[in-house]
């Protein structure tokens, strides 16, 4: 390769971008949902509970955080700090699908997938009436705030909360908000595939997106056969885990949704 002036699209593109200083990377995986849905239907049918495949996976992530402590962690001022719990940040919509909320549910690894969805009901139903119990108050503060003041308040909020450990939460602000992972998904619009981004302010290892579950063709025991799969895609950041993590989380994330009865208590 010779050398010489950066000129035509590579200028333009040094001109446009900066270095990357993003830690994000993302990672796709694809199981077979067939125990899922069986295991869905019969826990809505035995606990009346409106159990959807987001709660069975927030589950299923909270089980593999616990099955791989190095990735149940936080991190603050140069130190790696194990959790004392697994808890789970669901993002949730509400007022007819047009807003976006979110709910920790703590001790998700204790939890059975029928609680995690009347808990997670229960807050959606207070939210709707006006009463946010945990960022009630803070979101009122910052939507009051110009954008630029609120990028710092973001940040702000999250090193007080998580990297200083305070619980502010008389400011609408407790301590580790999003908890140890957050869950979100779009597969109740139909979309089976897509990727969600980290947030500076989170203070979490990963973002996992689930999608909708749909038939495809798959390949089985030499034959192709049309199976429900459903595909989880995850934001990792990299300053909290490594492929080494990603890989051992979704190993304990397949065996869960191959027999979620095994796991689900």
């Amino acid at each position: 390769m010779q050398g010489g002036r950066i000129r035509g699209w590579r200028k333009l593109a040094r001109a446009t971008w900066r270095a990357p200083i993003d830690p994000q990377f993302v990672g796709e995986l694809d199981v077979d949902a067939g125990a899922l849905v069986e295991y869905m239907r019969a826990e809505r049918e035995r606990t009346g509970e409106r159990i959807t495949m987001t709660h069975l996976i927030g589950k299923a992530l909270a089980y593999a955080l616990a099955a791989v402590p190095a990735a149940n962690v936080r991190i603050a001022r140069g130190r790696v700090i194990p959790r004392d719990s697994v808890d789970v940040f669901f993002i949730v919509s509400y007022s007819n699908g047009t807003e976006l909320t979110g709910v920790k549910i703590a001790e998700t690894e204790r939890k059975p997938a029928a609680a995690i969805a009347r808990e997670l009901a229960d807050h959606v139903a207070g939210i709707e009436r006006g009463d946010d119990t945990q960022l009630g108050r803070g979101k009122q503060m910052m939507s009051a705030l110009p954008v630029p003041m609120l990028r710092v308040v973001l940040r702000l909020a999250g090193w007080l909360t998580s990297d200083l450990h305070l619980d502010l939460k008389k400011l609408g602000m407790p301590r580790d908000a999003f908890g140890s992972a957050m869950v979100t998904s779009v597969g109740m619009w139909g979309v089976s595939r897509a990727i969600s981004p980290l947030a500076p302010y989170y203070k979490v290892p990963v973002l996992l997106l689930v999608g909708a579950v749909a038939d495809r063709p798959v390949a089985q025991d030499g034959a192709v056969v049309v199976r429900p799969l459903l595909t989880l895609t995850a934001t990792f950041d990299h300053r909290y885990l490594d492929g080494s993590h990603a890989a051992q989380l979704a190993a304990a994330m397949r065996a869960f949704c191959a027999d979620p009865g095994r796991y689900d208590s």
